[in-house]
C-alpha cells in the first residue's frame, strides 16, 4: 500500500512524501493519526532525480521497510508536490526541502539515498546538517560541472518530445526505443517515463513543467560540487551503473574525496540502475546498509 504524508518545504511549498509499505510500529501516534515507528528503527529518506518521482523508489522502499522506516519524497516541481511557477528551483531550495522533510517526518538521523539530482541534494544536506544524516548513498551523480553545452542539449531534447502522446504505449515506445538518446531498446526506461505522465484533454503529458526542470538543472550543471562532497563526514557509498552517466574514474575520485567513502557498481545497468535492475541494485547497497546498522 502507499501512504501519503504532506510536508511543508522551503518558502511554504507543499510537498508529498510517500511510504510504500507499513513501517515497523508499536501503536498510534496521536499527533499524526497514523502508525508510529518503533523507537530506534533507522529512518531512510529517498530522493529521486530530475523528472523523477517518489514512486520510482517504490521497490527499494518496500525492501527497506522490513528493517527501516523508508519514506520517498516528491521533490518540488515533481510528482504530486506543488509546482508553483514562481517558486525557487535552486540548490538551496531543494536542500531545504529535504531538511524540512527529515525534521517533519521524524526520520533523523537518517540514511539518505539519492539518485542523480537527488543524490546531489543528499550530499549537500549531509554537508550542511551532519546531525540529520547518519549515512549516504549516492547513485549515478557526477560531482564535476557538466557545462553549458549539456544544458543546451537538454533544452533541445525536451523540444524533440512528440508530446502530447496519444497513449501510454506510445510513451513507453518513444522513451524505450525511438528517443535519439536511446542507444539500444530499453523497456525499463520506457516504463520510467510512463510513470511521470498524466492524461490531459489532448493526450499524455509530463506531470512536470519542462521549463521548471531546466531551471532546476541550471542551478547545478554549471558548478562542480567537490567541495560539499569533501564536507560529508558520515559513511557514504558511491554507486554507479556500469553503463550510466558517472564514469568509473570520477566515481573512484569521489570515493577518495569523501572522508568515509566506499564504492559499488551495478553491472549491466545504466543511469536508472535502481529502477532497471532492482535486485542487482539491492545487492550492491545491502552490505553498506548492514554495516551502517551494525548488523
Amino acid at each position: 500500500m502507499a501512504r501519503r504524508i504532506d510536508v511543508t518545504g522551503a518558502g511554504g511549498v507543499r510537498l508529498a512524501a510517500w511510504e510504500f509499505a507499513d513501517p515497523p510500529k508499536t501503536g498510534l501516534d496521536p499527533a499524526q493519526g497514523r502508525a508510529a515507528p518503533e523507537p530506534g528503527v533507522p529512518g531512510v529518506l529517498l530522493l529521486h532525480g530530475l523528472m523523477g518521482r517518489a514512486s520510482h523508489w517504490a521497490s527499494t522502499a518496500r525492501w527497506l521497510a522490513a528493517r527501516h522506516r523508508a519514506v520517498a519524497l516528491d521533490q518540488r516541481g515533481h510528482g504530486q508536490s506543488e509546482k508553483p511557477p514562481q517558486a525557487a528551483y535552486t540548490r538551496e531550495a531543494y536542500v531545504e526541502d529535504a531538511e524540512a522533510a527529515l525534521e517533519q517526518l521524524g526520520l533523523a538521523p537518517a540514511v539518505l539515498i539519492g539518485h542523480a539530482m537527488g543524490a546531489l541534494t543528499a550530499w549537500q544536506l549531509a554537508a550542511k546538517r551532519p546531525d540529520l544524516v547518519r549515512a549516504l548513498i549516492i547513485c549515478d551523480m557526477r560531482a564535476s560541472a557538466l557545462g553549458a553545452a549539456s544544458q543546451r542539449e537538454w533544452a533541445q531534447w525536451f523540444q524533440a518530445w512528440p508530446a502530447p502522446f496519444a497513449t501510454l504505449a506510445d510513451v513507453r515506445k518513444w522513451f524505450g526505443e525511438d528517443d535519439p538518446w536511446v542507444e539500444r531498446p530499453n523497456p525499463a526506461r520506457g516504463e520510467f517515463y510512463a510513470e511521470v505522465m498524466h492524461e490531459s484533454v489532448d493526450g499524455w503529458r509530463p506531470v512536470f513543467e519542462p521549463e521548471q526542470m531546466l531551471r532546476s538543472r541550471e542551478t547545478w550543471v554549471y558548478d562542480a560540487h567537490w567541495e560539499e562532497l569533501a564536507q560529508v563526514r558520515c559513511p557514504a557509498l558511491v554507486v554507479r551503473g556500469v553503463d550510466g552517466e558517472l564514469g568509473r574514474a570520477e566515481a573512484q575520485e569521489m570515493v577518495r574525496v569523501l572522508p568515509a567513502g566506499e564504492y559499488a557498481e551495478v553491472a549491466e545497468a545504466g543511469h536508472l540502475a535502481h529502477y532497471e535492475l532492482p535486485s542487482a541494485w539491492r545487492s550492491a547497497v545491502q552490505p553498506f546498509l548492514d554495516r551502517v546498522r551494525g548488523d
